[in-house]
């Protein structure tokens, strides 16, 4: 059957508006506010900005729209749409881009009115992701990313197709309906593998965690948003050589150096993945086993770009997802950084008030460096404590396990029982709690 013949006409639009993101250009970006929000707007459209840019877009113009509500079926409404619609032929756009994510319904709609392929900035994120991604790890949690996106918009990629009904008038599925079933069964079972893989992954990282908690060397992760610094700190301290680019997701994939303190102390240090505002539910998904790191060191290193305006949303937004990673109880060390470029004073004295434990410091010129080892090396001792024991002999497992872990300052041996004087990671209370004396 020529298909063809019965396309309508906005079947006809979508089958021509099917697209590579690589191949467009020119991006005309769009973002909606509530009254009295318009500042903010344009603050966030800057950083979506940068996202465009660092996937290689060039950004025409930006666009805030006053809303009262979202719009259910076209996000903004359909009289901004058509004024948007006209502009963006005018600016000779190839792609929208709306600063939030919008629905599949809403991404369908949306581009029956400008005729062009849109976006949201979950995808955006995704495709940049993607293009940076090196790693085989790396690799595997963006494509799982991906994928869960994809799956509910698979309707709009084969609107070319449309359902058939049989003479008799009994409803009969359709190519394209057909196809969607198979290509949602394609994705299920890819979501499956790579769900599997990922898992694969995590384990393994779950060894390597052990063995560092093992070794009882302090770790430090090293988080915060992305663009704020984290792999130049990498690199100052340890000569890691890790890429540091004035872009958003310079690096993506986790980096773990040794390190020693002025007090010949070792430590360990974890470079993780930058957070970004709106950071995708399924991006924090897939980068899981990434982010974990977070939650299995001992001390968190948390670098804001005190130069930046947003700095201080930017800073939030890290906590926010600290807290979905149940990561938010460790010790933090918050690290002002870029101060050599802070023009705003009142910024960090905000930030020194917010966040207690601070040090301030330019990881490029390497301006505050003691001040910060001197806070790393101040609070490993608040991740040790001191504990006289006394234990059975016949629990001699413990005492190994807190001579291993441990550092024993006297050991004497009474009647059936063992008494110690050790310096142990706070860790390993739990443990020790009922043979306290």
């Amino acid at each position: 059957m020529d298909w063809s013949l019965i396309l309508t006409d906005t079947d006809r639009l979508y089958e021509d508006i099917r697209y590579e993101l690589k191949d467009l250009k020119k991006a005309l970006l769009v973002g909606a506010h509530p009254s009295g929000k318009a500042e903010e707007c344009e603050e966030h459209l800057d950083e979506l900005e940068a996202l465009s840019e660092t996937y290689g877009f060039e950004v025409v113009s930006k666009v805030c729209c006053p809303i009262k509500k979202i719009d259910a079926g076209t996000y903004i409404g359909k009289g901004k749409l058509e004024e948007l619609s006209i502009r963006s032929v005018e600016l000779d756009a190839d792609v929208i881009i709306f600063d939030d994510e919008i629905s599949p319904n809403q991404q369908r709609n949306i581009e029956s009115y400008f005729k062009k392929p849109v976006i949201d900035r979950t995808e955006l994120i995704l495709e940049v992701f993607a293009q940076r991604a090196e790693t085989k790890e790396a690799c595997l949690q963006i494509e799982l990313a991906k994928t869960r996106y994809q799956l509910p918009r698979l309707k709009r990629l084969w609107t070319h197709l449309s359902r058939q009904s049989s003479g008799g008038g009994a409803y009969l599925k359709g190519e394209g309906e057909k196809q969607i079933e198979i290509d949602r069964r394609l994705l299920r079972k890819r979501i499956h593998k790579l769900t599997e893989d990922i898992e694969v992954v995590r384990k393994n990282r779950q060894t390597q965690r052990s063995r560092r908690l093992r070794a009882g060397i302090p770790t430090f992760a090293i988080v915060g948003y992305t663009n704020a610094g984290k792999s130049t700190l990498l690199n100052r301290m340890t000569g890691a050589g890790v890429l540091s680019e004035d872009k958003l997701f310079a690096t993506l994939d986790t980096t773990t150096r040794k390190y020693y303190l002025p007090n010949h102390q070792e430590i360990v240090l974890i470079d993780t993945v930058g957070f970004i505002r709106k950071t995708p539910t399924s991006l924090i998904a897939a980068f899981k086993s990434t982010l974990e790191e977070s939650l299995y060191t001992d001390i968190l290193l948390h670098i804001v770009d005190v130069s930046h305006p947003l700095a201080e949303e930017q800073a939030e937004a890290t906590i926010k997802i600290l807290d979905e990673l149940g990561a938010v109880n460790k010790p933090v060390i918050t690290v002002l950084n870029k101060i050599d470029k802070c023009q705003d004073q009142t910024m960090i004295y905000r930030m020194k008030i917010k966040y207690p434990n601070t040090v301030q410091m330019s990881a490029l010129t390497g301006e505050g460096l003691e001040d910060l080892s001197q806070a790393m090396m101040e609070t490993i001792k608040g991740l040790r404590q001191v504990c006289n024991l006394r234990i059975p002999q016949s629990q001699y497992d413990l005492v190994s396990e807190l001579m291993s872990d441990g550092r024993v300052i006297a050991c004497e041996y009474e009647e059936n029982d063992i008494l110690l004087s050790v310096d142990i990671p706070k860790r390993l209370e739990h443990k020790v709690k009922e043979f306290l004396v």
